[in-house]
């Protein structure tokens, strides 16, 4: 599928999620009874050798960034929420689980501790979503909204068959309510599925479209909002084509501790840039990387299909839309540690 077409097709999906339309199915219902036996056969090679519960990474990062002389600033607050990509599923040590990455990561650019909140669970879909931000914001006045959250879902969508106008709905309220709350929102969108190892043709070919399709779509429903998106289509793309051993997890679905440290590497960047800590001069468009302004369909077709590649919203709508900034940010290696011990008994410190 072409750039222009998916374009069209995620402007589709995601004004349907707007306006309440039941939009387009992921995959058509005469596929399902010629794909059955595939997916059987798929389901026989996937989910195995991995616990159902990701080690916790819960706590506070970069503790030696912490100044005493400053006591009355509080750490930074990142929370991730989603599905067992963001929970960290597939590895056995909290290290190795993306909000660890993210939270050591963060510490180091911003030189200031990270207080670490995971409330994603393994299995999820969008509509789960609601039950999440619900937990994040349930007690304004005791703990205080996160200064970002990270959001990856959208993979148990496609493989359960949800209508992505529903998905798209359920994003967006998502963002739009923490959004609301004060914090800052980057998604990492749907991982292309159609390179999962034991998947074969022709269900390989429409998992990794409907994969693209909500991606792009979920994109422009979070920009929207006023969140910002990051492709994670080659989490599950060339690079872990080109490598399965070494970026799949022992179930070959979930990613490895390498697999999570290169989604991890390309998440980073957006969340820096989401809390104003990348320098100035980077945030401007490079044409030599093929970065500008796009009407945001565009932009987002285009992210789906290149992983670590921002979308943002950069200015009110034209006449052919809302206008967003595609960045392609280059990937910056992330620390790996451990929570401190202390911290993760007590948010509100």
């Amino acid at each position: 599928m072409t750039s222009m077409s998916r374009a069209r097709v995620a402007r589709r999906i995601a004004a349907g999620a707007a306006y309440g339309g039941s939009g387009l199915g992921l995959l058509g219902a005469a596929a399902a009874g010629l794909l059955l036996a595939e997916v059987r056969l798929a389901k026989r090679h996937v989910g195995n050798g991995v616990s159902p519960h990701p080690p916790s990474a819960e706590g506070l990062y970069g503790q030696a960034y912490g100044d005493p002389g400053e006591p009355d600033e509080p750490p930074l607050r990142l929370t991730l929420l989603g599905d067992s990509t963001a929970a960290g599923q597939g590895v056995h040590r909290a290290r190795q689980t993306p909000g660890a990455l993210l939270a050591a990561g963060l510490a180091a650019v911003a030189e200031r501790p990270v207080l670490l909140r995971n409330v994603a669970l393994p299995g999820a879909q969008s509509d789960d979503l609601e039950r999440q931000v619900s937990l994040v914001l349930a007690e304004p006045g005791q703990e205080p909204v996160p200064d970002i959250c990270v959001i990856m879902i959208g993979a148990n969508d496609v493989t359960h068959r949800m209508p992505p106008t529903r998905s798209v709905r359920h994003l967006s309220a998502a963002v739009r309510r923490l959004r609301t709350a004060g914090a800052e929102v980057v998604v990492g969108t749907c991982p292309d599925l159609g390179t999962i190892e034991p998947v074969q043709q022709p269900l390989r070919w429409l998992a990794r479209r409907a994969s693209r399709q909500l991606a792009a779509a979920q994109t422009i429903g979070t920009v929207e909002q006023g969140g910002r998106t990051v492709s994670l289509g080659d989490l599950l793309g060339p690079e872990f084509a080109e490598n399965p051993r070494e970026l799949f997890g022992p179930d070959n679905y979930h990613p490895s501790a390498e697999g999570y440290a290169t989604a991890s590497m390309a998440v980073l960047p957006s969340v820096c840039a989401a809390l104003g800590l990348w320098p100035a001069e980077e945030e401007r468009p490079d044409l030599a990387r093929r970065e500008g302004f796009l009407p945001v369909a565009r932009a987002a077709a285009e992210a789906a299909s290149e992983a670590g590649t921002e979308v943002a919203a950069a200015m009110p709508a034209g006449p052919r839309g809302p206008w967003a900034l595609l960045k392609r940010r280059r990937r910056r290696r992330v620390p790996a540690s451990d929570p401190a011990p202390t911290a993760a008994a007590d948010r509100s410190t």
